[in-house]
């Protein structure tokens, strides 16, 4: 009999904590991973202080798994949600120890056949577009904090290898922690567990990579980051059709992608290829949003179609996929962004729109 992540974590419920409750009930059970006969996962305590008394409880915990039937090999790991001491030396800027982005990426494990679910997370979402310019990165983030004020346990990863700007529009810029050199703890901001590329390098230093780089890279940002329990992932795609697009829906489970295009000619010519890409990689495109439909004038009110109108509804159509929102041009979304507070955390027509988009997604099962 195969050993699941449920057996795992009634085991887990019967380690007790010295100050009452269990690991489970308690919420700190994080990247469980069950692959055969080996069990990973990563016990997060609240604080750096209650870390260092629980050491006696991670060795619980991994006593108890190991002497489950059927488990060869378990890796249990004691990390806390901040800053942590580094277990090594760290260099001048904090890098945690022998950890490096950007390697070649690994072959899957035997008996590993297409793309693949990723442990604790229910639902994956790729936003994307055909061309850059359009505003993704930006619906990608708006989106993340509204699913997370629905309620969803809501995950944030920046795939835009060369370009990431998730950390200046989450306001995010610590250097995210790993307490083996292989785990890295995500961090977290207005709700959203997020990562980004741009947390691990340099943000003034060019990112110079081949493919098989950036491959390695986005194997690691999706596997080897702790994620914990999530509903929804959202990836922040990179635009085109290029590497990280193809390494992510060949090895991971993909639940659909978002397209994002402004009603423009010349950007629908190129969401129609990343369509294209989706259905030649058989991850299903749940819907079209179109971005900057519409300019209105803060003085007078008057509205102004800058880049065309309608032509996304239309392309929506043609698919038979949802349009699931038209978001107009926004200062305020600008400045939000810039400052590293989502519009969407806050009130006001731009937030509402965001949520109506999160309302329609949870509603339909989509996140």
């Amino acid at each position: 009999m195969s050993l699941t992540r449920d057996d795992i974590l009634d085991e887990l419920r019967r380690i007790g904590l010295p100050d009452g409750g269990d690991l489970v009930s308690r919420d700190m059970v994080r990247a469980l991973a069950v692959d055969g006969g080996t069990v990973r996962f990563v016990i997060e305590a609240p604080s750096t202080e209650m870390a260092r008394g629980l050491e006696p409880v991670r060795r619980a915990a991994e006593a108890a798994i190991a002497a489950r039937p059927g488990v060869e090999r378990v890796s249990a790991v004691l990390t806390a949600h901040g800053p942590a001491a580094p277990a090594a030396p760290a260099g001048a800027k904090g890098d945690a120890p022998s950890l490096k982005i950007g390697r070649h990426p690994t072959p899957q494990a035997p008996g590993q056949t297409g793309p693949q679910r990723v442990a604790g997370i229910d639902r994956i979402l790729a936003v994307a577009s055909g061309k850059g310019g359009v505003g993704k990165s930006t619906v990608a983030s708006n989106l993340a904090v509204a699913l997370a004020r629905e309620g969803r346990r809501v995950g944030l990863l920046d795939a835009d290898i060369y370009g990431p700007s998730q950390p200046r529009m989450m306001g995010v810029s610590k250097r995210p922690g790993s307490p083996d050199g292989k785990i890295i703890e995500p961090l977290h901001a207005h709700g959203v567990t997020m990562m980004s590329i741009g947390l691990m390098v340099d943000p003034d230093k060019a990112v110079v990579w081949r493919g098989p780089m950036l491959m390695g890279a986005m194997q690691q940002l999706v596997g080897q980051v702790a994620w914990g329990e999530l509903d929804v992932l959202i990836i922040d795609l990179p635009p085109g059709t290029g590497d990280v697009q193809l390494t992510l829906c060949q090895r991971t489970h993909m639940t659909g992608a978002l397209v994002v295009s402004t009603p423009q000619d010349v950007a629908l010519l190129d969401a129609r290829k990343a369509i294209d890409m989706f259905k030649t990689l058989k991850t299903p495109v749940l819907g079209l949003i179109e971005n900057m439909s519409v300019f209105v004038c803060p003085e007078c009110g008057h509205e102004s179609h800058i880049f065309g109108h309608g032509g996304v509804a239309k392309e929506a159509e043609k698919l038979g996929a949802p349009l699931l929102g038209s978001l107009p041009i926004d200062l305020e979304t600008r400045l939000a962004g810039d400052a590293g507070t989502p519009v969407a955390a806050g009130e006001g027509p731009m937030s509402d729109a965001y949520r109506r988009i999160a309302k329609g997604l949870v509603a339909g099962g989509m996140a």
